[in-house]
């Protein structure tokens, strides 16, 4: 078995060095490739990046900022592995969580797991409206899709290769959330959750999703349930 984890990057270069450290010293059952891609970084975090000469680490690069999903798209098109994980490189997720996020593809009862923020594991006290924010989209979703999620919009989403290369996906930015969740309700994939440990950050220290980006996520559920 083998474990692909894609790292979406935009204007990182304070955590790059840092998550890649602690992904590539994370100990697993399974082999793993690492597949970074920069989406048009302009704070010197491809600079960093082109530096990395490591044979377990692919870094793709994009010509122009184009959004988290076009870069989780580059990356899935790019995985070898039996298992798909997504990595945010902002510190706000921890790898040492992986064993308990593939635990349940491993022994054979999910095809999809989701890190849940929301099922009591150690989390950073931040904003409420945001909170507010996440379990209203997730809420919609599940209304949607038939699902009983509790974190729709959780980075860590572990998929099985085999189930992702049924999904065509199209989404450019942060609908890629609420698009992969449907599509996989669609194919009555199993879908477990685990609890996760979640460290969010503030604006001031790089958090880059809005109330723009809530808005748009109403639209793409609405949107992949019914027209796509």
């Amino acid at each position: 078995m083998k474990l692909s984890i894609i790292i979406p990057v935009y204007n990182e270069k304070a955590t790059i060095r840092e998550i890649l450290r602690r992904v590539q010293a994370v100990k697993l059952p399974v082999r793993k490739e690492i597949i970074i891609v920069d989406d048009c970084s302009r704070d010197g975090t491809r600079e960093i990046l082109a530096g990395i000469k490591d044979r377990n680490v692919r870094v793709l690069f994009h010509d122009a900022n184009q959004g988290k999903g076009a870069a989780l798209r580059t990356g899935f098109a790019r995985a070898n592995g039996d298992i798909v994980l997504v990595q945010d490189a902002d510190l706000e997720y921890d790898p040492n969580e992986y064993p308990q996020l593939l635990a349940p593809i491993l022994d054979g009862r999910a095809d999809v797991v989701y890190g849940s923020r929301f099922m009591g594991g150690t989390h950073r006290v931040l904003f409420f409206w945001h909170y507010v924010g996440n379990r209203v989209l997730t809420v919609l979703s599940n209304i949607v899709s038939n699902l009983n999620l509790t974190d729709m919009e959780t980075c860590y989403k572990v998929i099985s290769s085999k189930l992702l290369r049924k999904i065509r996906l199209r989404s450019q930015r942060f609908g890629i959330e609420p698009e992969i969740t449907i599509k996989l309700a669609k194919l009555r994939a199993r879908i477990y959750e685990v609890p996760i440990s979640y460290s969010g950050r503030d604006y001031a220290e790089g958090k880059k999703i809005g109330w723009k980006d809530g808005l748009a996520a109403i639209f793409h559920i609405l949107r992949y349930r019914f027209f796509d």
